[in-house]
């Protein structure tokens, strides 16, 4: 594989403080909604990168540098996310997470030290035209950070004409990119089914009315509403159940509730509401047959991710330019991402960036991030900058 020289500008220095920032990002994890610590990091750096405004709190603990080019031009946004995960880190890295039960196990400390990298090249050279935005993004994990970004009202003072990001992806060699044109994320959302009986003594049962039944039937007729299709039809579906509580851990009560906690996933938006109204008769159905009360709601709601025809051709220009191999590899993915928002209000696209073949996977507990890639991540923008917004 031909291996993308290092990005433009940045030294060999550059990348040893980077590397070194990664590190100290990845040891104090912050999850979604609390990254107020990692925020501050992230304005911190920028302080020596000199952009041309900074927006804070953005739809929560957002963070948008702003880099003005010296004539008119397009806006190009630029996109990473904060929060990391409520997943306990195992191994004995020297810079694992400090933070009991959180890591950034999906490799978000990476993708902010690449748009770190950015900042330190666009604040000793600032694009001919245009300007540029680096989004430090909250609360991609839960789904509600683009969502929050883009409802902000001061979204419109920064509301691009082209949106990008990256996403590493373990199983795939280093350094090579998966990228292609229409759907490459599902869509996706989490329905929480609540049943309610009547708890009774343990020695009573039949005086009380338990959900046991009616969750034991209910678990795998939910898995089989997505049963037998493949990621890359259109007809894609699944269903994941998640998690499950049948009462309280006590021996002396007979359980009069529960809960069951499903994802939902299907290619495109179009395709959800028939899956959550599949769902959703069969939790009545079952609730109704057992003389049960249930109430449903729904959360992590992820849009799928659709990658813009012309947003697509640009970074294929750019890869070309840097000699990194891409093709369309085995998009689209099963998991969600929250940047298919930004589409609506931009032409978007996102690429995946190999971490390696045998690299752990996101979500791991052993996962971290491949520094080799922060230069090769950094270099794929800057060039995008450069061909959009050059002289």
């Amino acid at each position: 594989m031909k291996t993308a020289p290092s990005a433009p500008l940045l030294s060999n220095s550059d990348i040893v403080e980077l590397t070194d920032w990664r590190r100290h990002l990845h040891r104090y994890p912050e999850v979604s909604g609390k990254e107020a610590e990692t925020a501050r990091r992230v304005r911190e750096m920028l302080v020596s990168n000199h952009p041309s405004d900074v927006i804070r709190d953005l739809g929560g603990h957002g963070v948008a540098a702003i880099y003005q080019g010296r004539g008119k031009g397009p806006t190009v946004l630029l996109r990473c996310e904060l929060d990391a995960l409520p997943i306990a880190e195992i191994g004995d890295l020297a810079h694992r997470s400090e933070v009991a039960g959180k890591g950034h196990l999906c490799g978000h400390d990476g993708h902010m030290a690449i748009l770190a990298a950015v900042a330190r090249v666009l604040g000793r050279n600032r694009p001919a035209r245009g300007r540029v935005v680096l989004l430090f993004q909250p609360a991609e994990e839960n789904g509600s950070g683009a969502a929050a970004v883009i409802a902000d009202r001061r979204y419109a003072d920064i509301r691009p004409d082209y949106a990008f990001a990256l996403h590493n992806m373990p199983g795939v060699a280093l350094g090579r990119v998966e990228l292609c044109k229409g759907a490459v994320n599902c869509a996706s959302r989490g329905l929480r089914i609540v049943l309610t009986g009547k708890t009774a003594h343990a020695s009573e049962p039949d005086k009380g009315l338990s959900p046991m039944a009616a969750m034991a039937k209910l678990m795998p007729g939910l898995a089989a509403l997505g049963a037998g299709t493949d990621h890359r039809r259109d007809d894609f579906r699944l269903v994941t159940v998640t998690h499950a509580q049948l009462g309280e851990p006590a021996f002396g009560i007979a359980p009069g509730a529960g809960e069951v906690w499903a994802t939902l996933r299907c290619l495109r938006d179009d395709q959800m509401a028939a899956l959550c109204a599949e769902a959703e008769a069969l939790v009545m159905r079952m609730a109704q047959e057992m003389g049960l009360e249930v109430a449903c709601s729904y959360h992590d709601v992820f849009l799928h991710c659709e990658n813009h025809p012309e947003a697509v051709q640009i970074l294929q220009a750019a890869l070309d330019a840097q000699g990194i191999v891409h093709d369309r590899g085995n998009l689209p993915m099963r998991a969600s991402e929250d940047f298919g928002r930004f589409g609506a209000t931009a032409k978007s696209a996102m690429f995946m960036l190999g971490a390696g073949r045998d690299h752990a996977s996101l979500h791991n507990p052993d996962y971290d991030f491949p520094d080799d890639l922060i230069a090769i991540g950094a270099g794929v923008f800057l060039q995008v900058v450069a061909d959009l917004l050059g002289d």
